[in-house]
């Protein structure tokens, strides 16, 4: 029987994935400038002329993946500006981080290839200005949700800015580190991450 419309959706979708997927891996692991189309058509177990069907070069398949990591930021700083409670929407996004970390990749991936637009001259300018906003926005929001839990007594007293350059050093460093020890890495609790941060006793 021929294949419905919904049917070469879904195989449209499932090739797109495994190409991103692929690419990712190999930005992360080798890097931009060191990674070829070839290399990810390989990886991805399909042919070039395929994967161009998807992407025509890899800076575009580059873009794709950090508008992908673009939307990761909005979401979270969607949650850091809503009316839950401060110590609430934060324990939602470090749960999620530490469940990310624990059980797979796409997280500190997503953050070395955040840091990569930058350092490695993948993607382009316009892409490094928009995350660089967004990164941006993203600190703000949690400076501001940091201020807010100290005045509802949720927090520990301290500067909000330098707290929220402490939370994300320590998740990049965390994501270099899983991608160099690979399975020897164990993610701390997500007690000792917001030691700093909570009461004792919370």
């Amino acid at each position: 029987m021929p294949r419905t419309k919904e049917q070469y959706e879904q195989m449209r979708n499932a090739t797109k994935q495994k190409i991103q997927s692929a690419a990712m891996q190999l930005f992360v692991q080798k890097g931009f400038g060191s990674t070829n189309v070839q290399d990810i058509a390989d990886t991805a177990g399909i042919s070039i002329g395929l994967l161009y069907r998807h992407y025509k070069s890899k800076e575009t398949l580059f873009d794709d993946l950090v508008d992908y990591a673009l939307a990761g930021l909005q979401k979270n700083i969607d949650i850091f500006v809503s009316t839950v409670s401060p110590k609430q929407a934060l324990d939602q996004f470090l749960k999620e981080v530490h469940n990310d970390m624990t059980t797979g990749e796409e997280f500190a991936n997503l953050l070395i290839l955040m840091a990569q637009s930058f350092l490695s001259g993948g993607g382009t300018s316009v892409k490094q200005t928009e995350v660089a906003r967004l990164s941006d926005k993203l600190f703000h929001a949690t400076a501001q949700l940091i201020k807010k839990g100290q005045a509802l007594g949720e927090f520990r007293s301290g500067d909000p800015d330098e707290m929220v350059v402490f939370i994300y050093s320590t998740l990049h460093g965390l994501a270099m580190m899983k991608m160099m020890r690979k399975n020897h890495f164990t993610m701390p609790s997500r007690v000792i991450l917001t030691s700093f941060l909570y009461k004792e006793g919370e």
